[in-house]
């Protein structure tokens, strides 16, 4: 450094350096590893740094450009301090991903002084050169699992690594070819289709297809979370069903009732089990629905698959016994929940063996949407995407 001078105007510090030897040590052609010449300098160029208190820094600098002795190539010299995104110095890019993972990119651009474009693009960068250097060798368990992109059925497919709990993949759509892409990204990182034994997702019968045309040696393994949540949905339709159908005292047993049917018994508040305990449950489909709830959580802890695998059988047959002997098939819902498991039996019980849930999934869906709702949405899938592998692919960035 030469100089430095404080413009008191613009409230901003320049640093200006000059070219040294140096500077030269580290200079090769970038296209061969021949030595490389003086051809000329760059107009004066500028790098945004680090505040120096509460005042704008930039270095200022006039760069060689190389040619080289060899091919005749001519290049710019690269200085030490140069991030990424060409504008940035390496210390003001830590400084703003470390602000990016904690805040909306529009306030992070409101603290450092800096245009949201120029942070996303300066973002795309770091995460485009840290996703090269991931290394996907040793996944062998994964997850997938949906995720919202916007109203109107827009979704991207994000694919997890169980084991290691980070963002692998993610795509858009949620049809069989998303399974294609994937693995077309494992084999650019050093992992293999046919080394994935475990596959938990939801009855998506198009990512078990994309599953069976892909990976030959995966189990599918349907998640708990998924088969609980189709029978908490199957409960509050029973509820819905009920009021539709009256009768004498169901309109004030089941007003407002619907949180009381999702929870368990031993994580209802004072006044909810207070107000559980004052229905007639006895005369309730809803009551029975919630019932047959419970003892399905209770199967997940069975010892064994066998046993497991014989109580889902008896639990379907009960369902379907009670159902008949109800009205209007108001316990429609349920008995359609137990087809479900019949039809994904083998699946289900693959839980036994693997242990594997989408529990880090699902986590990851409910941040990732508070994060989407806390920067009100973003402008595209891409952004969405990029974000998702800096907030949780676990990615190593290179330069820090």
């Amino acid at each position: 450094m030469v100089e430095s001078r404080f413009d008191q105007k613009s409230g901003t510090v320049y640093l200006e350096i000059r070219e040294t030897a140096q500077l030269w040590k580290l200079v090769g052609c970038p296209t061969d590893t021949a030595a490389a010449t003086c051809y000329d300098h760059t107009e004066v160029l500028t790098w945004r740094h680090l505040n120096v208190f509460q005042h704008r820094c930039e270095i200022t600098c006039r760069l060689p450009r190389g040619k080289c002795k060899q091919c005749g190539h001519v290049f710019r010299v690269r200085p030490p301090w140069e991030g990424f995104s060409l504008h940035f110095t390496k210390e003001f890019e830590a400084f703003a991903l470390l602000l990016m993972r904690e805040m909306p990119m529009s306030k992070v651009a409101e603290i450092v002084g800096e245009t949201d474009t120029r942070l996303w693009r300066m973002l795309f960068r770091q995460v485009d050169a840290a996703y090269a250097e991931a290394d996907f060798s040793n996944v062998c368990c994964v997850g997938v699992d949906e995720m919202s992109v916007r109203k109107g059925h827009e979704y991207v497919s994000v694919f997890a690594d169980l084991v290691r709990k980070r963002v692998l993949f993610a795509t858009e759509g949620k049809d069989h070819a998303v399974w294609l892409k994937l693995v077309e990204a494992l084999e650019k990182h050093n992992g293999h289709r046919h080394a994935i034994t475990q596959a938990s997702m939801d009855m998506s019968p198009a990512y078990q297809k994309g599953v069976q045309e892909t990976c030959r040696n995966a189990q599918v393994v349907f998640d708990k979370f998924h088969v609980v949540m189709h029978v908490n949905q199957a409960v509050d339709q029973v509820r819905r069903a009920e009021v539709r159908l009256g009768g004498p005292g169901v309109w004030e047993a089941l007003h407002n009732s619907q949180w009381l049917w999702r929870k368990n018994p031993e994580n209802l508040t004072e006044k909810e089990a207070t107000r559980l305990a004052g229905i007639d449950q006895k005369s309730l489909r809803t009551a029975k629905a919630y019932q047959m709830r419970l003892v399905l959580q209770d199967i997940y802890q069975s010892p064994t698959a066998t046993v497991a695998r014989h109580q889902f059988r008896v639990w379907c047959r009960w369902v379907r016994w009670v159902a008949r002997k109800q009205p209007k098939h108001v316990l429609r819902s349920m008995v359609k929940v137990a087809e479900m498991i019949e039809k994904h039996l083998p699946g289900i019980l693959a839980h036994w063996k693997w242990g594997v849930t989408n529990a880090f999934m699902e986590g990851l869906n409910s941040v990732f949407s508070a994060t989407k709702r806390k920067a009100r949405g973003y402008r595209s899938t891409t952004h969405m995407i990029t974000m998702l592998y800096f907030v949780a692919g676990k990615l190593r960035f290179p330069q820090f």
